[in-house]
């Protein structure tokens, strides 16, 4: 780990640390691939695909072993339970309403606060779990498109895999043991350039999201040995609620 990192410096995400990495450690293999390209300084998106609700977890150590303290995009409710809301916020992360609405402009001020301090935010660009039946990344929403072309940061795209042997999708049950093989493959920064300068409209955000998505697919598609299906999922063509829980 390099010296100076986030990970050195005391924070209430010490605290965090403490009561999670003795879990995940004993339960999570990670397997890394292209580690060198995680930024280890300076503020960006990262921006992973996301198919258990435990990948914010797994995903979270992730960026702390590679030397980064992770801020998430996290729904507003949940900052309103005793003792966790104010750990939330005292760690840095942005509530944001249910739907992946803003609450208030909350957002623009963290992400304008995350770049004035050089630090990273966590995106799920697809908004919540996928609902491919077989895992595949969906449709893509613009919130981690738009944070990185308002801030001139750039989007680093991430895929993992083996967290749903942890935690099926919409699973109420964990598997912690035996220990879980979790792949992780890190993408090359995307700077958005020929985005940048343009209206940031519908059709430049939506375009914008497609090379995000674009990325991420292709960096699970190494990870899993296998190509993903041509069009990608749309929950809106299969009758489904972009948001909450679904039966597959």
């Amino acid at each position: 780990m390099r010296e100076g990192s986030e990970t050195t410096r005391p924070s209430v995400f010490w605290l965090l640390a403490a009561l999670v990495l003795p879990l995940i450690n004993l339960s999570v293999r990670y397997r890394i691939t292209d580690a060198g390209k995680f930024p280890r300084s300076g503020a960006f998106v990262m921006a992973p695909n996301h198919f258990s609700e435990i990948d914010p977890l797994v995903m979270g150590v992730l960026s702390w072993k590679l030397g980064r303290a992770p801020r998430f995009m996290a729904k507003a409710s949940v900052f309103s339970i005793p003792v966790i809301g104010a750990l939330l916020r005292r760690s840095g992360q942005i509530p944001v309403s249910r739907g992946g609405a803003v609450r208030g402009n909350e957002p623009v001020k963290a992400a304008e606060r995350l770049v004035r301090n050089g630090q990273m935010v966590v995106v799920y660009p697809e908004g919540s779990l996928t609902r491919d039946p077989d895992l595949w990344p969906m449709r893509g929403k613009s919130g981690a498109v738009r944070i990185a072309l308002e801030q001139g940061i750039p989007i680093v795209p991430v895929a993992h895999w083996g967290t749903q042997a942890l935690m099926p999708r919409y699973s109420k049950r964990l598997s912690l043991f035996p220990r879980k093989t979790v792949l992780v493959k890190i993408g090359d920064p995307l700077d958005l350039a020929e985005f940048r300068g343009r209206n940031l409209d519908t059709v430049t955000l939506n375009e914008a999201t497609a090379v995000v998505m674009e990325a991420i697919t292709h960096l699970l598609e190494d990870l899993r040995g296998e190509k993903a299906p041509v069009k990608r999922w749309n929950p809106a063509e299969h009758d489904q609620k972009e948001t909450g829980r679904f039966e597959a």
